[in-house]
């Protein structure tokens, strides 16, 4: 009885040896250091501005002047359709201007009524309209300078309602970015961007913001900025994929090592452990910013000069006690 009584003791004492074993973890300070505050978007390039071409009616396309490829003036004379409705309607606008000037004579001779004056001027004032629109149609002109991406028709084709052609403005070209409405107060016009391309890899091109759209998306919270590059190269083409990086100076952040933060399982909380000065640690829900190197930039969450397990902290509790390994 009296040995096994001693064994039970024994056990029974190095059970609690066992559970006063502190878990033993490794510290880093918490630092505060100068962070570049870049912000990094993707986007497509697109046209400056893009004009597709065609006429306001149904017409037979006499001749077109350009070809894929080709660059055209503001202006230019681009498609000529055909002309004989025009000629039909000059024809019958100067019959009615006639019209109206006789009328107009024997109106002031008293020989006809003020309604059958009136009924000859909305008549010719109606024709005036007509050939002036078949007029405009007759050639087609390219509202702006840029290069023909598209042709949709053959000479000698009617006109269908696809556009005759397409000509697009590549210089500069844009692309669209979707930027996090708390940076709406900093991002102004003409600011400076960098634009990079994977067809390019060692070559950064400069732009500006060139326009900022005015309200902010309720489902996403972001607002558009347009983004203009000068391509007077032509290296910059439509459908290129290209990364935007926009510079807004420099602030002073606490950065915390890589090592010390821990995702929480089935949420997009990260969080820390906080080291105490009675031998506790304390758990503190962070939010990232930039990674940097093998820290990252803390936009919240902790003050600077604490110091942070770096090892051991996967099983750790809020308000364990812990020792510190040397």
């Amino acid at each position: 009885m009296v040995i096994s009584v001693t064994l039970l003791v024994a056990c029974s004492k190095k059970e609690e040896v066992k559970e006063e074993k502190l878990p033993l973890v490794k510290l880093e300070k918490v630092t505060v250091q100068p962070v570049d505050q870049t912000f990094d978007y993707t986007g497509t390039i697109e046209p400056f501005n893009e004009n597709k071409i065609a006429p306001s009616m149904p017409l037979r396309i006499s001749r077109i002047h350009v070809e894929v490829g080709d660059h055209v003036g503001k202006g230019q004379v681009v498609v000529t359709l055909d002309q004989a409705q025009y000629t039909q309607q000059r024809a019958q606008l100067n019959n009615l201007q006639s019209t109206y000037e006789r009328l107009k004579n024997l109106y002031d001779a008293g020989g006809v009524s003020k309604h059958d004056l009136d009924q000859a001027e909305t008549a010719l004032q109606i024709a005036k309209t007509a050939a002036a629109n078949l007029g405009e149609n007759s050639s087609l002109r390219s509202p702006i300078s840029g290069i023909v991406t598209a042709r949709n028709y053959d000479n000698g084709d009617m006109y269908t309602g696809l556009p005759v052609i397409v000509v697009q403005q590549l210089n500069p070209v844009k692309v669209l970015i979707n930027v996090s409405e708390e940076l709406f107060p900093q991002i102004k016009k003409d600011m400076a961007v960098d634009l990079k391309l994977d067809i390019y890899p060692d070559e950064i091109f400069n732009g500006k913001i060139h326009l900022i759209h005015p309200t902010i998306n309720p489902t996403t919270h972001t607002f558009v900025a347009e983004v203009s590059i000068p391509n007077s190269s032509m290296k910059v083409r439509p459908g290129m994929f290209g990364r935007i990086t926009i510079s807004l100076g420099t602030l002073s952040r606490v950065v915390v090592p890589d090592r010390a933060i821990i995702k929480q399982q089935g949420s997009n909380e990260r969080y820390v452990f906080v080291y105490n000065s009675d031998n506790t640690v304390t758990r503190k829900t962070v939010t990232l910013g930039r990674r940097i190197n093998d820290r990252y930039e803390l936009l919240s969450g902790l003050e600077k000069d604490v110091d942070v397990v770096v090892a051991g902290q996967t099983k750790l509790l809020d308000g364990a006690k812990v020792e510190v390994q040397k």
